[in-house]
């Protein structure tokens, strides 16, 4: 289970939204739907998840009822701020959405489309473990309206999967991309470097076999060992080591080489996607992951998902328990709201927006700080021409040391 909800403001029970909120419904508006099941929780993760033994009294075949009810109390709450417009996305993430049968994936989405409508071509990502998707899963998702697949590939090496606690098979994932194509979707991979004990050449291995995959967008994460999972207690146990960070800067500038050489585009620090012919990488990058990292506005459904709108941000209790008691007595599941400051707002755009490839406006970092962009370009971390005409863009170097960056233009 995820560490505790963030400290804020209580949230109202019937979870209206502040009169005086600035809402523009001409903002891109998105829906996260959270599942939470998984059959293992993986010894690096830290999402708010739960296996079977942890429900306490929730089941998961009342979830998807559970959680249309949250949509119907969305849509009440977004008409009444006069803030009702159609989703431009829609991720099922977790957990492991696949758990459910895909039935019930349907039935969600067919209520959030009733309740908010959807634009055209409007981006629609399901999350699967590759163990859990068959030709007949595929096409249920594709019939209902499902236009994504991301699959949690991870590694394709047996001793490194082994060592992040995940337990699907390394062939599986060949054939739910199979699937996933075959009903139509397209497909992201999503992989995860620096595990304990895994070397270079066994990165390169599944760098390799994810791009014989031939899919539309992988990610590669650098693996963090947040407090409190089965990872942080083995290495305080001194049972494993602590990732190292040269390598896995070493594994990102491989990753970075090997992916540009298969066609693909970097356009987030963690994130490439396949170029298309004639239109660029624009076609195969994650609009839904984009709509956070550009300040959209999305409602987050389920156990411990966050909200964001105009500035306000919300979330909801943690245990699908306590979630579905909340639901069943017609009362919002928020358990706590905040409203940034002019500050923190800032501090929170430069953040998100240095790590995209269009990068984010120097007029948009504060005053006293714009002098240091001198200093960024000198060093190798932004790139030049791009600062030079009033946009700050990460180099390859400045990939590798974001956070660095982000310290000189907010400090």
């Amino acid at each position: 289970m995820a560490g505790p909800l963030p400290l804020g403001d209580p949230a109202p029970t019937d979870g209206h939204l502040p009169v005086d909120l600035p809402i523009d419904t001409s903002v891109p508006f998105s829906a996260y739907l959270h599942i939470p099941f998984c059959t293992v929780r993986c010894g690096y993760c830290d999402f708010n998840t739960y296996t079977s033994t942890e429900l306490r009294g929730a089941k998961q075949e009342d979830y998807a009822s559970t959680l249309i009810a949250e949509i119907a109390l969305a849509r009440r709450v977004l008409s009444d701020a006069g803030a009702l417009r159609p989703l431009d996305t829609v991720f099922f993430g977790g957990g492991t959405p696949t758990l459910l049968p895909a039935g019930d994936l349907a039935r969600m989405l067919e209520a959030a489309t009733g309740a908010f409508g959807l634009v055209e071509g409007a981006e629609v990502t399901v999350e699967a473990n590759p163990d859990t998707v068959t030709p007949a899963v595929a096409r249920t998702l594709a019939e209902a309206g499902v236009t994504r697949m991301s699959v949690g590939m991870q590694s394709a090496v047996p001793h490194v999967l082994a060592a992040l606690d995940r337990t699907h098979r390394p062939e599986n994932v060949r054939t739910a991309v199979a699937a996933a194509k075959d009903a139509g979707l397209a497909v992201s991979v999503d992989l995860i470097y620096g595990a304990p004990g895994e070397s270079l050449a066994d990165w390169e291995a599944s760098l390799d076999a994810a791009l014989e995959l031939e899919s539309d967008h992988i990610s590669a994460y650098a693996l963090i060992i947040e407090d409190g999972t089965k990872l942080a207690r083995q290495i305080r146990r001194g049972e494993v080591t602590t990732p190292d960070d040269d390598l896995q800067a070493d594994m990102y500038e491989l990753a970075d080489a090997r992916l540009a050489a298969g066609g693909f585009d970097w356009y987030e620090v963690s994130n490439w996607a396949r170029s298309s012919a004639g239109a660029g990488s624009g076609d195969n990058r994650s609009r839904h992951n984009l709509a956070y990292w550009r300040g959209n506005d999305w409602w987050g459904f389920g156990p411990g998902a966050h909200s964001h709108m105009a500035g306000l941000r919300w979330w909801n209790v943690k245990h699908p328990a306590a979630y579905a008691q909340r639901l069943a007595a017609s009362e919002s599941p928020a358990a706590g709201t905040e409203r940034p400051d002019d500050e923190s707002r800032t501090l929170e755009r430069i953040l998100l927006l240095s790590r995209i490839r269009e990068g984010i406006a120097v007029e948009d970092v504060p005053a006293g700080n714009r002098s240091r962009v001198a200093g960024l370009m000198a060093d190798g971390l932004i790139d030049p021409v791009a600062a030079l005409q009033g946009r700050i863009r990460l180099t390859l170097r400045g990939r590798l040391l974001a956070d660095a960056v982000v310290r000189e233009l907010t400090d």
